[in-house]
């Protein structure tokens, strides 16, 4: 995405214009100046809004399938929802993961014009991505004796890990989908990404009717319908890579030259998913803590839901996080450091507006919401109950989501692995047993915890960005043969 402003703001413009030399007109003026520059405010929800769109479709297909799957019975929404949350925490996150070494080398790649090499990249992140695929598939073969092991429910865990046999085949869509995603994302092709996600959402709803409505399978169709709908948007997304002649600088085609450039990927695309996971555990491990709870159905019925809450919310925010992570590759790769250092303020004081209006949806609406998940009145009543919390973490979960954006954008997946283990860990987790058991606060006191690591996480983060010295980063960033990006 170009930038259409300077480094000092000199030739700032505010996104509402007003030429009136009245008080009035001027106050407008210098609140949209103070609040957001207009121009690369602009720029970034443009890029952002398509983005939104396409993770919410793509987060959407498998939760879509967990409705379905609820509706037909208590033990069927319990046993995917866990399902669901056990396919987060030990695949699809990894491979989100993964993908974030594209974000840092391809994004800096492009800035720096080092075009050939994106295609390089892409190819190498996909060799990552099928070997771990292959690796958590037969690990998930094993889900319902793992899930036993760890104190679930043993009838939800039974069903639960049938669920997950037929979801190995999204698991390997998954990473493919997503490296694609970041090779796109980090040349601004957001548009096309709109209808590749929106399709195939609108097909895995026709699909997933009659898989579980229309034929036997039944439960088990709802797993299924997620594989054959994630493949379709994976296929899509290539077929788009292949023919457009807009890649014909970014991709040369498949090379042998790609194994060559494994391992830099793997000392990036490690940390990245470690840094994805970690988080992403944090939520997890709150579902598999109420498991353990009395009346762990509905107990484990209800944290699933306000993660999947959580995880929506993000998706809503995330592509503001990939709007920051873009805009600072691209400039640091370009050698503008001041410029990504801007585009990150805006960036930021666009995510706080965007939660704000995320948690207004969300205390109006709570009750249709928590319905798409359930018919019990019960359910619908605790979800209501734990909309306050929720808020709260949405809105640190936005901020945060940017800073990791910028995090991954300059390369600092190794700190970030550091932060997110201390303050989800040391901090987050031990509160969240603490009240949830001990104080007996059940649900609640498991999300208060999850609060506190949230905001510790969103702390560290920005002072690590306001200390860190972006000249430096800016001269590591890049090398002069034209080949290669220095992490």
């Amino acid at each position: 995405m170009s930038s259409t402003t300077s480094s000092d703001g000199a030739s700032r413009r505010p996104l509402l214009d007003d030429e009136s030399v009245g008080g009035g007109g001027e106050e407008r003026v210098y609140w949209w100046k103070k609040v957001v520059d207009g121009e690369e405010a602009k720029n970034q929800m443009l890029f952002s809004l398509p983005m939104i769109l396409t993770n919410v479709c793509y987060y959407f297909i498998p939760l879509v399938s967990v409705m379905f799957a609820g509706h037909l019975g208590d033990l069927q929404l319990a046993a995917a929802n866990l399902a669901n949350s056990w396919t987060t925490v030990t695949g699809l996150s990894f491979m989100v993961g993964l993908s974030g070494a594209l974000e840092t080398l391809c994004g800096q790649g492009y800035g720096a014009k080092l075009y050939r090499m994106m295609g390089i990249y892409l190819q190498a992140s996909c060799i990552i991505s099928v070997f771990f695929s292959l690796i958590i598939s037969i690990f998930w073969l094993y889900t319902k004796s793992i899930l036993i092991l760890l104190g679930q429910d043993p009838e939800i865990s039974e069903m639960a890990g049938l669920y997950m046999k037929y979801l190995i085949p999204a698991l390997f869509a998954f990473g493919f989908l997503h490296n694609l995603l970041r090779f796109l994302q980090t040349q601004s092709v957001v548009m096309p990404l709109v209808v590749c996600s929106l399709l195939p959402l609108i097909i895995h709803f026709c699909i997933t009717y009659v898989l579980v409505h229309r034929t036997s399978l039944g439960f088990k169709g709802a797993a299924l319908a997620v594989s054959i709908s994630l493949w379709i948007a994976v296929f899509m997304l290539a077929i788009y890579v292949l023919c457009a002649k807009k890649f014909e600088h970014t991709w040369k085609g498949f090379s042998l030259e790609s194994f060559h450039h494994l391992l830099a990927s793997a000392k990036l695309a490690l940390p990245s998913a470690a840094m994805v996971c970690l988080e992403y555990w944090a939520f997890e491990i709150l579902v598999l803590l109420a498991g353990l709870m009395p009346n762990s159905e509905i107990t484990t019925s209800l944290i699933a839901m306000c993660v999947n809450t959580q995880a929506t919310a993000y998706m809503i925010t995330y592509g503001l996080s990939a709007a920051a992570s873009t805009r600072v590759s691209n400039e640091l790769g370009a050698g503008n450091p001041s410029r990504a250092k801007h585009a990150m303020g805006v960036t930021l004081k666009l995510s706080i507006l965007l939660a704000l209006l995320v948690v207004s949806a969300l205390g109006f609406g709570h009750d249709i919401w928590a319905g798409f998940f359930s018919d019990s009145s019960v359910i619908i009543r605790k979800f209501a109950s734990m909309t306050p919390l929720l808020v709260v973490s949405i809105i640190f979960d936005s901020v945060q989501g940017v800073l990791s954006g910028v995090a991954r954008g300059c390369g600092w997946q190794h700190l970030a692995v550091c932060i997110n283990l201390a303050t989800f860990y040391l901090v987050g987790m031990p509160i969240a047993a603490l009240l949830g058991f001990k104080f007996k606060l059940y649900a609640k006191g498991l999300w208060i915890g999850l609060i506190c690591g949230l905001s510790c996480q969103t702390g560290t983060l920005l002072l690590l960005t306001i200390c860190s010295n972006w000249k430096k980063i800016e001269l590591s960033g890049t090398s002069n043969n034209k080949n290669t990006i220095l992490v």
